[in-house]
């Protein structure tokens, strides 16, 4: 749908003329232009391949920081599933909330950042790798629309927006991967799509496993194990542990044949002296 399930406190004060064409098309295994360049919320320069090393993986979210309700409730609850991970951004993955708002500027970025920075558990370390962007409407739109993110400015409401709340998951080399379009994301989720979008980078062998078997819902925005997929891989295993099971016996059975060849030999040898 154009809103994630959780969504509705978008929709609650907007006429049905002021939400359309505003929604989310996933353009998954898409790369973004990460020659873009936007302002961090210290007003230095960047461009969006800094944030980009070819292995980390990243989550952006769209937003803007005078929005009445939703982005409030959607980065609120987005720095409550963060500081519920064991993992901390700037290490694990890097997290990029551009404004979509181009007259918002690096101040009014970084008081965001601050004021979500106080639901985290380690605010420190987590806004290290927590970067709050502004731009330029021409390069916001390009980025906007390299992930499907679809918003318009509302008539008659000075810089007021009618958006989509969504998470976007990218790979280290800036392709889409996952999207995310709930207000109120499991931390465990947000590991499994990272681990995902990294393709192996970070997580554990358990991580893996668990993604290996696990089927995305896009209704809830979870993992789950998929029940084919644990048959698939079990029975994988299975003829991988026969397998194994059969070699040892071969193995075992010719070296009882070997001792057993080389005793009748020292026999024969034996009668003979």
């Amino acid at each position: 749908g154009l809103f994630g399930p959780e969504a509705h406190a978008q929709r609650a004060n907007r006429t049905p003329e002021q939400i359309q064409n505003v929604g989310v098309d996933q353009k998954l295994d898409t790369t973004i232009p990460k020659d873009l360049s936007f302002t961090n919320e210290q007003g230095e320069s960047v461009r969006l391949s800094q944030y980009f090393d070819g292995s980390t993986p990243v989550m952006l979210t769209l937003n803007y920081h005078r929005c009445p309700q939703l982005c409030r409730i959607q980065l609120q609850k987005f720095a409550e599933s963060l500081s519920g991970m064991s993992w901390t951004a700037g290490d694990q993955f890097e997290v990029l909330t551009v404004d979509i708002n181009p007259q918002e500027g690096p101040e009014m970025a970084r008081k965001a950042q601050e004021r979500y920075g106080t639901s985290l558990e380690q605010p420190g370390a987590t806004l290290d790798g927590w970067h709050f962007l502004t731009g330029e409407q021409d390069a916001i739109a390009t980025l906007a629309d390299s992930v499907g993110i679809r918003y318009k400015a509302l008539e008659n409401k000075e810089q007021q927006f009618a958006h989509p709340a969504a998470i976007v998951f990218l790979s280290g080399s800036g392709t889409i991967t996952r999207y995310f379009t709930t207000l109120n994301p499991a931390p465990g989720d947000l590991r499994t799509a990272l681990v995902e979008a990294s393709n192996g980078t970070v997580g554990t062998v358990v991580d893996q496993a668990f993604l290996a078997c696990a089927q995305f819902n896009p209704d809830s925005n979870s993992y789950s194990a998929s029940a084919f997929k644990v048959m698939q891989y079990g029975s994988a295993l299975m003829a991988i542990v026969m397998g194994a099971a059969l070699f040892l016996f071969w193995r075992r059975e010719k070296e009882e044949l070997e001792t057993a060849h080389e005793e009748g030999l020292d026999a024969v040898v034996d009668k003979r002296t």
